[in-house]
């Protein structure tokens, strides 16, 4: 019987497992220290010496497509020669697959052969030096930490400007100031590293939180940028969740320029702030002194004082008062000044008149963005526009206002979360409210926004004011 050819290139029953050569050693001490001159680790490899630098290109191609060449993120196959005298002279040199071994031709694949053959390619050994600074945070976690605290490693973290704030579970505490100096060597921007030490909320209403600074500088002063807007804050004072700009911009997106929006529980204005910029007539509320002063400060940074009305007072009398106060800003005529843009190709140099753009009768949108209370105040919608039929629906072409109410609830795939918050609604708004399209009356529309714990979900419910709630007598 005939013998079979022998198949040419690297033998696939012997493949080497080529990640397992570039896994950073394994340091588990259990003294949690981080010691970063242990991570050097040196790998034997092999090397297509080039004669000639001007055929990296015409080799390089041919290697790559033979899956010959070394294939890994953040490390280059091409590198100087490791002879210094030939490295002096510009001589380089390709990292080749593990699989590839100096001497053992029948591990060459095509594309080397036929280099070596044309004596343009010479196979070396080579020793490839990694160091700490090739691997990612995961890579150096893993190497460090226990196998059982694996599953979870914490990686992925807020951040606020330059702080990284982390929220770490009990079993990871031991390993806190570990985890914190990965992250900032890891992440060029971050210079402070701050774990939460209570819930958001559960010693302040204006969602703050105690905390301690485990690396770097306890320095919370920052300044961030935000759909286009610039805000400045002590992250200790005010409350900012870097996860939510998905949810900010999905929420602003749906506000037309001339609309009126008012925001419950504004912060220091990731809602309101963007939609001033777009046109947006915005009264933003918040009641911690803190944010209302970084509020006011980012509503005059970023130019849009004509649009954006800040206040600080309770949510409940914020609701109660929005109809009445906008209602008179509109018979007072307030109004927003724009500078129209002279038409391309028009060289004109007489001045166009400015326009004026009003702040309508009626509010179009509410946002209430307080996920864990929020709900409790919809109950100081009811009265809201007593008295003012006539401002809406049929009389106009005017809807009522839509609410946008964060929340939180189960995390689930069935209808639980949905029942649950339709539930909710309906007791305190104190009208039936079922899911569906938030346009008909008494439906509520339900987004899921973000996981926020292993069994819990932030939610954002919107709906239009039912006209038996907006129209009944004022409580």
């Amino acid at each position: 019987m005939a013998s079979q050819d022998k198949k040419e290139g690297p033998d696939n029953s012997e493949e080497t497992n080529i990640m397992s050569l570039f896994r950073p050693p394994i340091l588990r001490s259990g003294a949690a220290a981080l010691n970063r001159a242990l991570f050097t680790k040196k790998v034997d490899l092999a090397a297509a010496a080039l004669k000639d630098p001007r055929l990296i290109s015409q080799y390089r191609k041919s290697l790559a497509a033979h899956k010959e060449l070394l294939a890994l993120e953040r490390i280059s196959p091409i590198r100087p020669h490791p002879d210094p005298a030939l490295e002096k002279l510009g001589h380089k040199c390709f990292l080749l697959n593990p699989d590839v071994k100096p001497g053992v031709p029948e591990t060459w694949g095509p594309g080397l052969k036929e280099g070596v053959q044309k004596e343009d390619l010479t196979v070396i050994p080579y020793e490839l030096e990694i160091d700490y600074d090739y691997w990612t945070a995961r890579d150096i976690l893993e190497s460090i930490l226990p196998e059982e605290l694996h599953d979870e490693i914490p990686t992925g973290f807020n951040t606020a400007g330059h702080i990284a704030h982390l929220n770490l579970r009990d079993e990871y505490l031991d390993y806190k100031k570990l985890v914190a100096e990965v992250l900032i060597d890891k992440n060029q921007h971050i210079k402070t590293v701050i774990n939460k030490v209570d819930n958001v909320g559960s010693e302040s209403e204006f969602r703050t939180f105690k905390y301690e600074v485990l690396a770097g500088e306890d320095d919370l002063q920052v300044s961030v940028n935000h759909h286009g807007c610039s805000f400045d804050f002590d992250y200790s004072k005010v409350y900012w969740n870097s996860k939510l700009e998905t949810e900010h911009f999905r929420i602003a997106s749906m506000f037309n320029p001339g609309e009126v929006v008012c925001d419950v529980m504004a912060g220091i204005g990731p809602f309101a702030v963007p939609s001033g910029k777009k046109g947006v007539f915005v009264w933003a509320n918040d009641k911690n002194p803190e944010s209302f002063k970084c509020l006011d400060a980012a509503i005059k940074k970023n130019k849009v004082s004509q649009y954006v009305t800040p206040s600080c007072s309770d949510g409940h009398d914020f609701i109660r008062q929005s109809a009445d106060v906008v209602l008179e800003a509109h018979r007072q005529k307030k109004h927003a000044v724009i500078q129209p843009k002279r038409p391309k190709g028009d060289k004109s140099k007489t001045p166009l008149p400015n326009q004026h753009v009003y702040v309508p009768a009626t509010i179009s949108h509410f946002v209430m963005n307080l996920p864990a209370i929020a709900i409790e105040f919809l109950g100081s919608y009811r009265g809201i526009y007593h008295g003012q039929e006539s401002l809406f629906e049929p009389a106009t072409d005017k809807k009522l206002p839509m609410v946008h109410v964060h929340c939180f609830s189960f995390k689930a795939q069935d209808e639980t979360p949905i029942n649950d918050i339709c539930e909710r609604v309906t007791k305190y708004l104190g009208h039936p409210m079922k899911p569906g399209d938030p346009d008909n009356e008494g439906e509520v529309s339900i987004h899921n926004v973000r996981n926020v714990a292993p069994a819990k979900s932030m939610y954002c419910a919107s709906f239009r004011i039912p006209r038996e709630v907006a129209f009944a007598e004022k409580p």
